[in-house]
């Protein structure tokens, strides 16, 4: 075993051990939590780093927990996949961490719970195989009901209370569906169940059971274990109708949390989905059973019309956003749906341009959201603003947030060059090509809808003047370089924000400058089309070319 296949197991240890250490040190040193967690996330980064240099230029990585071989044993991987979600992960998680210096909360549980989400969402897009898989999101579930309700808000801890609830419900739903696959093929790693569904009966433990069957894609037991596993991950992915936990959980949580969540715990919901359709259940099924990819793409669809409808009305600004990462998986979702789908019509093009755009969406969205949150977090701090009318007259008062949340936007909307123009474009040609007209009918129209939310605060922020004053209650915020800048006039006592925040308190140069990067990194990916072509093009074969071989 070479040094790079134990990289798997450090990204999932490490923040899961070092979550102990602010609660154990806190007793003696308070506040040392924010230094423990950012020496923790960096090296983080540096390992994703390193095993992404070993992925691009070698291929897959594999460990195997204590030597043990699967079945029995537990297996990690680092494929081209699995690369894109750590990496997203570990850069994410360090970039809020800055935002949260001066942003908060700033106890030390607050610490043990964000590295302990680290660890969870690591492992969930690691594992290799099914059971893990829960267990991860149980640990990811977990943290993130803790991070949610630290703002101490009641309406929090309702909508952690609501996320707990929901959450149960769709983990409980996967698990059940694990359940069926077990019982089916004796075996929970991803690889041997993908060849266990093809009918190889080496590895199917209960060949007896399936008499008749050539392979095991149409038995009622593995349909029922697919319709349970797909609508548990469609609600830890937030897609509609399963979304009621998002919209109070990301409008209420701190500044800092709802930036994590919504970069980070969706995306690796909708990561999983992906991970299970085409690893586990393979091309080959869909081939055989065609209405599951078109349940997965009609449902997707439905996510994407409702979620941009309820942005639309939405006055919050952070509702409006939650309701837009809705739409925005939803879109995600229903390109795994056409990826599925198209092969079984012989569309195998299209597959690949609705996987590939499935694949730059899921990155892209991470970013761009989880920027727009942090430049409304850095609006609320320093302003007070949280409504669209509030927004009235900030290009003045908060330049650089306000043109980044424009860059921001109008990626969400999919204008060239950012990359959300990338992600929709190849989805729609997929759709386009599948001869899926209602489909980009849906693409289309969402287009529109996004655009008039996004346009509704483009012209609050630039064009919206009510006597070109700023708001009474705003504060001392010098960070941004806008109007009205002063030294600091807020203190951490003074007007105690809604939000866990407080009205006032500065927003320091580097998390603007953070919020700035971000929106630079949105145009910068909107040029790097061709490049996720060639570097995902080995996953996309292996994603199309169904089952894959036996890891023993």
């Amino acid at each position: 075993m070479s040094n790079a296949d134990a990289i798997p197991a450090l990204l999932i240890a490490l923040p899961i051990l070092a979550a102990t250490l602010p609660l154990g040190l806190g007793l003696l040193r308070e506040r040392i939590g924010w230094s423990i967690a950012a020496v923790t996330l960096a090296v983080e980064t540096v390992l994703a780093g390193l095993v992404a240099v070993v992925v691009i230029g070698n291929g897959t990585v594999r460990h195997q927990l204590g030597g043990f071989v699967p079945p029995r044993g537990i297996e990690l991987v680092v494929d081209l996949y699995s690369l894109l979600v750590i990496s997203l992960i570990a850069a994410f998680s360090l970039a809020v961490l800055v935002f949260s210096r001066r942003a908060g909360p700033r106890g030390n549980a607050f610490y043990s719970a964000y590295l302990l989400l680290v660890g969870g969402l690591m492992g969930v897009a690691l594992t290799g195989d099914l059971f893990n898989m829960f267990v991860f999101l149980e640990i990811t579930g977990i943290a993130t009901y803790a991070l949610v309700a630290s703002s101490r808000r009641a309406d929090a801890a309702v909508a952690s209370l609501k996320y707990l609830l929901i959450g149960t419900v769709g983990a409980s739903l996967f698990l059940i569906g694990v359940g069926y696959l077990y019982v089916a093929t004796g075996t929970l790693n991803m690889v041997d169940l993908s060849q266990a569904l093809a009918g190889q009966t080496e590895v199917v433990q209960n060949a007896e059971m399936y008499e008749g069957y050539d392979e095991l894609y149409s038995y009622p037991l593995v349909l029922a274990s697919f319709g349970f596993i797909a609508v548990g991950l469609l609600t830890k992915a937030a897609i509609y109708p399963l979304h009621t936990w998002q919209p109070d959980a990301y409008a209420t949580a701190p500044h800092s949390v709802t930036a994590l969540i919504s970069a980070l715990v969706s995306t690796v919901g909708a990561y999983a989905l992906g991970r299970v359709m085409f690893t586990v259940y393979t091309v080959d099924f869909f081939e055989a059973v065609p209405e599951a990819a078109l349940f997965i793409a009609v449902i997707g669809s439905v996510s994407i019309l409702a979620g941009s409808v309820l942005a639309v009305i939405q006055r919050d600004v952070k509702r409006m956003l939650a309701y837009s990462s809705v739409a925005q998986f939803g879109l995600i979702v229903a390109a795994f749906g056409l990826a599925a789908y198209a092969p079984s019509i012989g569309a195998e093009t299209a597959a690949r341009y609705a996987l590939l755009g499935a694949l730059v969406h899921l990155v892209g969205h991470g970013v761009m959201k989880g920027g727009a949150f942090l430049a409304v977090g850095g609006v609320a701090l320093s302003t007070g603003a949280r409504t669209v009318d509030e927004y009235a007259n900030l290009a003045r008062r908060r330049p650089f947030f306000a043109g980044s949340i424009a860059i921001l936007g109008i990626g969400l909307v999919g204008v060239p060059p950012t990359v959300g123009f990338v992600g929709k474009w190849f989805v729609a040609v997929g759709a386009v090509q599948s001869e899926l007209w209602p489909v980009v009918a849906v693409i289309i129209l969402s287009t529109l809808l996004t655009l008039a939310y996004v346009a509704r605060l483009l012209e609050k922020m630039y064009f919206d003047h009510p006597g070109g004053e700023p708001h009474d209650h705003e504060g001392g915020v010098a960070a941004d370089g806008g109007e009205h800048a002063a030294t600091d006039g807020g203190t951490e006592s003074a007007s105690q924000a809604t939000t866990g925040g407080v009205v006032g308190s500065r927003v320091t140069i580097a998390a603007t400058l953070l919020v700035v990067g971000l929106a630079l990194v949105t145009i910068a990916l909107g040029f790097a089309g061709g490049a996720f072509d060639a570097v995902l093009e080995p996953i996309i074969d292996q994603f199309l070319a169904g089952p894959q071989e036996v890891t023993q």
